[in-house]
């Protein structure tokens, strides 16, 4: 444990400045920043930590929370530019792939998902999220065989998770193969009665409904869809 803390600490203070701040005022920054970010005020919550930033300009984690930041108000270049320094500090973040995922997935770029997804999965094969959003991105590219070996690959050790039985079924349902996504989409409804996908595609399957347009949404780096 004491190593990880020092490893941490050593993240944190990469690139130094003449005139590092104190504890006390880093700290500061970041309760301050906590806190504007709770009250939905991310224009203020950036500008708390903009001192830190200054002094450690390549640390790991105020770049980590930059990238956050800068995409709860939707500038997904300054997001991804802080996010990659981040990842620039540590190559193996998967926290850091989460969130690049963010500002990826809000502008469409799913080729660019696709790929850091990967990366991510050489690190945690079976990442939840990263399958999660592998799968959702594989689709949005209309590779829906890809896609439904990841749904499948995940359901071996996670059977009854409602997430990836939707992007199984989709998979499916995209395939052609209506009759085994509706028995999914069935069983779904059975764990999730309200389960809005799920309703919208047994309308399709009933030649009722309409698709809605699927789209990223505002979500922490470790949260699924």
């Amino acid at each position: 444990m004491k190593r990880v803390l020092t490893a941490v600490f050593l993240f944190f203070f990469l690139g130094t400045s003449a005139y590092p701040l104190t504890y006390e005022e880093i700290k500061e920054a970041y309760q301050s920043s906590f806190t504007y970010e709770k009250s939905g005020n991310y224009e203020e919550a950036i500008k708390a930590l903009m001192p830190v930033y200054k002094n450690y300009p390549n640390g790991y984690t105020v770049n980590l929370r930059l990238g956050w930041l800068y995409y709860l108000i939707g500038k997904y270049a300054n997001s991804i530019y802080h996010y990659e320094k981040a990842l620039k500090s540590v190559p193996s973040s998967v926290e850091a792939m989460l969130g690049l995922s963010l500002p990826y997935m809000a502008q469409g770029r799913w080729g660019d998902v696709e790929s850091l997804m990967y990366r991510l999965l050489k690190i945690d094969y079976y990442n939840y999220y990263g399958n999660l959003r592998l799968s959702f991105a594989l689709r949005k590219l209309k590779k829906f065989s890809v896609a439904e070996a990841v749904a499948r690959k995940m359901l071996a050790i996670y059977p009854t998770d409602v997430n990836f039985l939707n992007e199984l079924a989709i998979s499916l349902f995209h395939q052609g193969k209506k009759s085994y996504a509706e028995s999914l989409f069935k069983d779904i409804l059975i764990l999730d009665p309200e389960n809005v996908i799920a309703k919208e595609y047994m309308e399709l399957l009933k030649g009722k409904g309409e698709k809605r347009e699927e789209k990223g949404e505002k979500l922490r780096p470790s949260q699924a869809f």
